[in-house]
This record gives C-alpha cells, sequence and structure tokens, in this order.
C-alpha cells in the first residue's frame, strides 16, 4: 500500500488542517462529476479519498501508523527467516551488516566460562602444619599436584586456576577449588596460631627440675622444668607454633602433668608417709568445704 502522505503530496507528520486543505483541491480536480472521462481520474479519486480517511483525524493517523509499523516489522521477520549467509556482493548492505550482528550475538551467547570443580583434600596435622605437596587425581583421571601453604586450616580451600571444567565459546576453563580437611593430632591441639600439649614429668623431674624433650611440630626440642613443678604449670616455646597468614609466627604451650610409677614404690611410700611437712600441705586450700 502507498504512503497516504504521498498521495496527498503532503510531508509526514501533516497537520489535520493540512490534510484537509489537501483532500479538498484533489478532490475538485478528480471528482467523477468534474470530468469528462472516469478512467484513470476516477481510479485516482478513489486513492485520494482513501488516503484522506487514513489521515483524516489523529486516531486514524495513529491507527494507520501503528498498522504500518507492524506490517514493516512483519517484512523483516520475512526477510530474516528466508534469509541464508550473505550471498555475496550485491546483497544490501543494511541486511548483511544486521545479519552479522546477529550471528556474532548468538557467538557471545554461547560464551561461557567452565564450571568451577569442587574436590576434598585430607591432610595430616603435621603437613597442614609445615606444608606439603600432595598429588590428587582430577575429573577424568588427570594427575595434579597440589601445594599446601604451612599453617592451612580445616575448611579453608585452595584453588587452582583453569584446573576446572573446560570453558565453551572460546572463554577460560574453571578452577579446581580443594577443601582442606586436616586430620587430628594425637598429642597436639591447635588454638589459632598456638600449639597446645600436655607433657607428662616424673615427680623428680618435677621436685627437683630437669631438662626433657619435647616434641614440636617442626622437631623434637629441649625444655628447662623448673624445679617445684606442679601438675597444670604452663611453659612457652616462643616460636614454636604455626604460621600466620601474614608472616607471623605462633608459640606452643607446655602443660606438665604429674605421672607417678605405674607400679608402687616402696621407697616413695615410706617418704611419703615419714614425710611431716607434706602432711602439713592441704592442696585443696580454698575449695568449698575445705
Amino acid at each position: 500500500m502507498r504512503d497516504p502522505y504521498k498521495i496527498l503530496g503532503l510531508h509526514p507528520g501533516a497537520g489535520n488542517a493540512e490534510v484537509k486543505a489537501a483532500y479538498r483541491k484533489l478532490a475538485k480536480q478528480l471528482h467523477p462529476d468534474a470530468q469528462t472521462s472516469s478512467g484513470n481520474h476516477h481510479a485516482r479519486f478513489q486513492e485520494v479519498t482513501a488516503a484522506y480517511n487514513q489521515l483524516k483525524d489523529e486516531a486514524s493517523r495513529r491507527r494507520f501508523e501503528a498498522e504500518s509499523l507492524a506490517a514493516a516489522a512483519a517484512a523483516r521477520t520475512r526477510e530474516f527467516h528466508a534469509a541464508a549467509e550473505p550471498a555475496g556482493p550485491q546483497t544490501d548492505d543494511l541486511f548483511s551488516e544486521l545479519f552479522e550482528g546477529i550471528r556474532s550475538a548468538g557467538k557471545r551467547v554461547f560464551r561461557a566460562r567452565g564450571e568451577d570443580r569442587i574436590y576434598r583434600l585430607s591432610v595430616s596435622f603435621l603437613e597442614a602444619a609445615n606444608g606439603t605437596t600432595k598429588r590428587v587425581r582430577l575429573d577424568g583421571g588427570r594427575m595434579l599436584d597440589v601445594a599446601v601453604p604451612a599453617g592451612i586450616e580445616s575448611g579453608k580451600q585452595i584453588r587452582l586456576k583453569g584446573q576446572g571444567g573446560e570453558g565453551h565459546g572460546g572463554a577460560g576453563a574453571g578452577d579446581a577449588l580443594f577443601t582442606v580437611e586436616v586430620e587430628p593430632h594425637p598429642l597436639f591441639e591447635r588454638r589459632g596460631e598456638d600449639i597446645h600439649l600436655t607433657l607428662p614429668v616424673t615427680l623428680g623431674e618435677a621436685v627437683l627440675g630437669a631438662k626433657v624433650d619435647v616434641p614440636t611440630v617442626s622437631g623434637s626440642v629441649s625444655l628447662a622444668v623448673p624445679a617445684g613443678s606442679n601438675t597444670g604449670t604452663k611453659l612457652r616455646l616462643r616460636g614454636k607454633g604455626l604460621k600466620g597468614p601474614e608472616g607471623s609466627v605462633g608459640d606452643q604451650y607446655v602443660t606438665l602433668s604429674l605421672m607417678l610409677p605405674e607400679q608402687a614404690d616402696e621407697a616413695l611410700q615410706d617418704f611419703a608417709a615419714s614425710w611431716a611437712e607434706g602432711r602439713k600441705h592441704n592442696p585443696r586450700k580454698g575449695f568449698s568445704g575445705f
């Protein structure tokens, strides 16, 4: 269908007054009663009248413009679905750019980073304390060495970039995430960056004092037990704890525990029975009821 503005000789967006004036002028020229022949003039008169009816008021004009936009959109849709790859240099430039844009957009839609893969990594207490390298098997059987940093805690994650699922459309691979589980130790207890250890000592070592070997996460060291120590006496080994995230190092705390011989010692029993000062000593002083 031809543009009604062009039929009436008007520019797009002409007002109601302009539309009516143009129609009156053309109707006088083309009306069948004013013509000796009704051939082409009659058809032209009908075309002008139809154009006027489409533009005679705001409502009809908006309806015409909406129908025109819908028809244009439908035509572009038909052209798009009917088109394959641009046929060559004679293909319309605008359509070529549109087609290429859509094709490129399709590629971008399917460009996606690979998914992250989650694994569990179990390490011993001493491996976590000092750091280590663990060889693990990934999905698909691939082997990989994972560096475990010194001082790592249970629940922390180690991320290896690009070792996860494969990306799509040229995007990068995902990461491999290893959640660390630190196994407990029979002697050591971790509290933050510090290590705590309960150390058994003999009666003689506690009474007289002694030099004793103490295990730490980095090896055995010598510890001076002061004379007159009791069960519960706490000693500190500076710098024998765990490495912190910013280069700090914790301490190891050693709590003494007095241990008597498993087998009865008559000499010790005789001494305790005859030790007058010992009978005067009340270790429960201050307890309720004493």
